[in-house]
């Protein structure tokens, strides 16, 4: 079972408000506007520090199940997590226009918003929802 799920807990605006470090709540700030208007969906808290928007179910050939959301956030410590759930495939030329990054398998992770390229971002995470919706159609 995905221990990263849905919460209640808190509001996504009561935990960006609670967090101490002035650039990355400024950050989660602008992060929280900015997905909510690309993505169509409302924030939501997943595990304790993830703020989520949209979520599909997935099913894989191992019979291993739950669910995920769509694209989200989470501002650490060390850097902004922003999670692109399709992963960077064929992303490269994207990336390359960003600006300073560094990237996981499905994770961007940037120091602070400053150091990209904000209509580079949104063109990502743009495509990024595309291709979960051509893979996890929502249904209706």
């Amino acid at each position: 079972m995905n221990k990263t799920v849905p919460n209640n807990d808190t509001t996504p605006k009561d935990f960006i408000a609670a967090l101490e470090h002035k650039t990355r709540k400024a950050d989660a700030e602008f992060l929280l506007e900015f997905m909510s208007r690309i993505s169509g969906y409302p924030p939501v808290m997943w595990g304790g520090s993830i703020i989520g928007f949209g979520q599909y179910h997935y099913k894989y050939e191992s019979g291993r199940e739950g669910d995920a959301l769509r694209i989200g956030f989470s501002p650490r410590k060390a850097n902004m997590v922003l999670y692109i759930m399709p992963g960077y495939r064929d992303m490269s030329e994207p990336l390359s226009r960003l600006g300073k990054h560094k990237i996981g398998k499905s994770c961007l992770y940037i120091n602070k918003l400053s150091d990209v390229d904000l209509a580079v971002l949104e063109e990502i995470c743009v495509e990024s929802l595309q291709v979960m919706e051509e893979k996890y159609p929502i249904s209706t």
